[in-house]
């Protein structure tokens, strides 16, 4: 009897450009679905590139029904707007995987590299090349879609250390359980409204 088969997306979420990728595991073996992304107009006000970005992936998951989901985990850099840019997009994103009842899974960008490469501080070209090594159906148009992906394919490899945190409730005195080296974190669907 085979292994059940598990499709996931994989979120890069950004304001300008939302990547997504669609991978199914069954066992060890791992099958391209689809990627893509989500574009906003930069001349569009704020929330109406957020709700781009909301349909655009609610449309994503429509079609693909996955069950699972993973997403960058936010970077701070020197540029507080961006980030804070960064971070409403993310927030948006992570918000149509939770609306659709999918677990979220979130990976720090090292650990996404290292898992794809082997090196936590890999290049776009690298992690290019070996999205096309795993995934040889798999030809990405964009970098976004690519580090999608690649996100998507580090979830593959992660999931069950990934899902068992996410339904870890609070321990005693209120501690959280701690994320690991990755720093994933888990948004639960059954806690949204």
């Amino acid at each position: 009897m085979g292994a059940r088969a598990i499709r996931i997306l994989g979120i890069d979420p950004g304001l300008r450009r939302t990547g997504w990728g669609i991978v199914e595991i069954s066992g060890n073996r791992l099958a391209f679905l689809g990627c893509g992304r989500v574009e906003t107009d930069d001349r569009e006000a704020l929330a109406s590139r957020l709700a781009a970005i909301h349909a655009g992936l609610a449309r994503v998951i429509a079609q693909f029904a996955p069950q699972e989901a993973a997403a960058e985990a936010t970077f701070v850099n020197k540029d507080a707007v961006a980030t804070l840019k960064l971070g409403q997009a993310r927030g948006v994103a992570l918000l149509a995987a939770a609306q659709a009842g999918l677990e979220v899974a979130e990976y720090a960008p090292n650990l996404v590299k290292k898992t794809i490469v082997g090196a936590g501080h890999a290049d776009k070209a690298q992690i290019r090349m070996m999205i096309g090594v795993l995934l040889p159906k798999a030809e990405p148009e964009t970098e976004d879609a690519a580090d999608a992906l690649a996100i998507a394919v580090t979830h593959a490899h992660h999931r069950g250390a990934a899902l068992l945190r996410a339904r870890l409730e609070p321990g005693p005195k209120g501690r959280q359980a701690k994320g690991g080296e990755s720093g994933r974190i888990a948004v639960k669907p059954e806690s949204l409204p």
